[in-house]
């Protein structure tokens, strides 16, 4: 049986420079998405053409360029993560190659062999957030399960987090002996009876 032998990972967007290539859909897609999540994200949004959307998703954003010209390999320089999200296939496999000869991580969309990673959909509430992958097989199954788990996550749990974060900030005695109490305390969310 296949297995998901992706690695989860939460980048701090707001530490990283990320150069998303494409100003159509896909690319205010992938735009939105990072804002959402990341509103404090540094991004460079690089294409020949702009969508209106993308000027109303990245208007307030500070830290969002948009830069309309054709893409060069130079427009890597300095970045952290790339996005190739055109329509072009030819393009987004060049933005591939610079990227992977300038040991930057990409994600060309829609292409899960030409990506180093995925963007997951993703639950939030409050400071939980939970990413949902499915190895790149079926992203309306990853969006139907986010549906459903933000229907059935409360949230009321942000309050729950912060009573915890609390609780921890004040434990006594190595990290085994918070851990323990920890788990004592959270044991009610799992409990059947």
């Amino acid at each position: 049986m296949e297995a998901n032998h992706l690695f989860p990972v939460f980048f701090k967007l707001e530490q990283l420079q990320v150069l998303v290539v494409g100003g159509g859909n896909v690319g205010c897609e992938k735009v939105n998405a990072i804002l959402q999540n990341c509103p404090a994200a540094r991004v460079t949004v690089v294409a020949t053409w702009f969508l209106p959307e993308m000027e109303t998703i990245t208007a307030g954003y500070p830290n969002v360029t948009l830069v309309q010209k054709e893409f060069s390999c130079g427009d890597i320089f300095g970045k952290d993560l790339v996005i190739a999200a055109t329509s072009d296939k030819e393009l987004n496999s060049c933005i591939w190659e610079k990227a992977k000869a300038s040991k930057v991580l990409i994600n060309v969309a829609d292409t899960p062999a030409l990506c180093d990673f995925y963007l997951g959909s993703v639950v939030q509430k409050g400071n939980l957030k939970i990413a949902i992958s499915t190895n790149g097989k079926s992203p309306t199954i990853a969006k139907r399960l986010r549906e459903v788990l933000t229907d059935a996550i409360p949230d009321s749990l942000e309050n729950v987090l912060q009573h915890l974060n609390a609780i921890r900030d004040r434990l006594k005695g190595d990290f085994a002996d918070k851990v323990k109490k920890l788990n004592e305390l959270t044991s009610v969310l799992v409990d059947r009876k």
